[in-house]
């Protein structure tokens, strides 16, 4: 359910995505330390996201090293890290462990429940370390496959589950930014909900999975629905934004709000016109 949150490449200056590559390589490294290769696949851009907007606002200290990589094999290149990359780390896991769960037991998919296996010693080690979070995140995933073994097409009650799941994660500590940091999780994380089922919504139907917009699909003008609602969610998440006095990273940060998250749907929309063309 992730991959939505990234940069639109094409509207960032070079500097500009040479510093936000340097905080993902950060995030990258510190999976590696932290939890070895299987913590290290579950790198995301969307955390990325999450430090950048963590380390604009509270301008915290960084370390900025220079490394090789199996990525990046023919060259040093930058990694940026601070508290914030540890944060994001420790997230990452948790909830690549419980999405791995709820996979399996929703479609008993084996590989996420081998992989979950992998997770489980380091999901347990940040648990401990932020246990309020984890019981926030488990309790929502329970909700949300409740939700969706009920099949309920009211698209608030689940996506709302996944927005509370990145309010508390958005949420670092309780300081006079928390509640517009909670506020961005919420919506961003409806989004990311939505826009996921959106992409699936086709492959859902053809496997009989559960799918929020299963009663919406065949209906006229479904694509510019989704995209509405999507609008929606980004509008709340966006005003959010602009009230927290971040002067670090804003280009890079209003890139991704208000350009990157629209190319994956751009993306979906394109491949689903071209399908309907063809059949």
């Amino acid at each position: 359910m992730f991959g939505y949150v990234i940069v639109n490449k094409q509207e960032l200056k070079f500097r500009e995505f040479d510093l936000y590559q340097s905080y993902y390589c950060g995030l990258c490294r510190k999976l590696k330390e932290r939890y070895g290769i299987r913590g290290q696949l579950t790198l995301t851009y969307d955390m990325t996201f999450l430090i950048l907007l963590l380390s604009g606002l509270y301008e915290e200290e960084e370390e900025l090293v220079f490394c090789r990589c199996a990525a990046h094999p023919l060259g040093h290149h930058a990694a940026r890290i601070n508290r914030f990359t540890c944060y994001a780390a420790d997230m990452n896991v948790l909830l690549a462990y419980d999405q791995c769960m709820d996979d399996w037991n929703d479609e008993k998919k084996v590989f996420k429940r081998c992989y979950a296996g992998l997770l489980k010693k380091a999901s347990a080690k940040v648990e401990k370390q932020y246990p309020q979070k984890a019981g926030v995140i488990r309790t929502e995933l329970e909700k949300l496959q409740k939700y969706e073994k009920e099949g309920t097409q009211d698209l608030d009650i689940p996506a709302g589950c996944f927005g509370n799941i990145m309010a508390e994660i958005f949420a670092f500590r309780k300081d006079e930014w928390e509640e517009e940091l909670r506020i961005m999780g919420f919506f961003l994380g409806k989004f990311i909900y939505l826009l996921d089922a959106y992409e699936d919504v086709d492959k859902d139907e053809k496997n009989g999975c559960y799918n929020p917009f299963s009663s919406l699909r065949k209906k006229e003008g479904f694509d510019d629905e989704v995209l509405h609602i999507l609008r929606m969610m980004m509008a709340e998440c966006s005003r959010a934004f602009e009230k927290l006095p971040i002067l670090e990273n804003t280009d890079i940060l209003r890139n991704i709000l208000y350009s990157g998250v629209w190319c994956r749907f751009e993306s979906v929309r394109a491949r689903r016109k071209e399908q309907q063309e063809n059949a």
